[in-house]
């Protein structure tokens, strides 16, 4: 039941999304579509509340219980940077707004891939926290095994993702060097014809 409460969230998420959008930018009702794009969090809400009613109705703790608690965790942490970033690019394609800006470099790249790892730490902290209240809440005669493995799961995403955000501070990216302009022909490659030199064409 959790499995098909996850996927049915997870296609109203994107579906909402697109709504929302449609709304705000193919509609021009700004003030509906940003009512819709609100409705998002309640997905997270409602599958927390089901989540929690099947371990006390004697639910055995899961994966499936620990997919919830990654699921729960990633959207807290990348759910309003996913709708604003889409948000975006949907108001520069379809409203005419500014480009928004593409991948930075050096320094700038560093610091947007340290935010992100932010983003991750807090996902990876509500995860963690959900899975430990759900090993409280099960108690020590239920096998929490499971629950556990996907708390260091979510740790080793962090890691990951902090190593890789430590490349971009040592090693920065570097900016594509512009292209260098083309140099003129030789004279003797130039096209003729055309209009006569002026010399020549004041001696005639």
């Amino acid at each position: 039941m959790l499995v098909a409460l996850i996927v049915a969230c997870e296609i109203a998420f994107w579906v909402l999304l697109a709504a929302g959008l449609a709304l705000r930018h193919l509609a021009r009702k700004p003030g509906l579509g940003a009512a819709v794009l609100l409705c998002e969090p309640l997905l997270e809400v409602a599958l927390l509340a089901v989540t929690t009613l099947d371990l006390k109705n004697g639910g055995e703790p899961g994966w499936t219980h620990g997919l919830a608690a990654l699921y729960i965790g990633y959207t807290v942490g990348y759910g309003h940077y996913t709708v604003t970033w889409l948000d975006r690019h949907a108001a520069h394609r379809f409203g005419g707004g500014p480009r928004p800006p593409g991948p930075a470099y050096g320094k700038a790249r560093a610091v947007h891939e340290w935010k992100l790892w932010v983003r991750t730490l807090v996902a990876a902290a509500v995860a963690v926290g959900l899975l430990q209240a759900a090993i409280w809440y099960a108690g020590d005669a239920a096998d929490t095994g499971g629950l556990r493995n996907w708390q260091f799961a979510a740790l080793r995403v962090l890691a990951i993702q902090a190593v890789i955000a430590a490349t971009y501070s040592i090693w920065p990216r570097k900016a594509p060097a512009a292209p260098a302009p083309a140099a003129p022909a030789p004279a003797h490659e130039r096209p003729s014809g055309g209009a006569p030199p002026r010399e020549v064409a004041e001696n005639r």
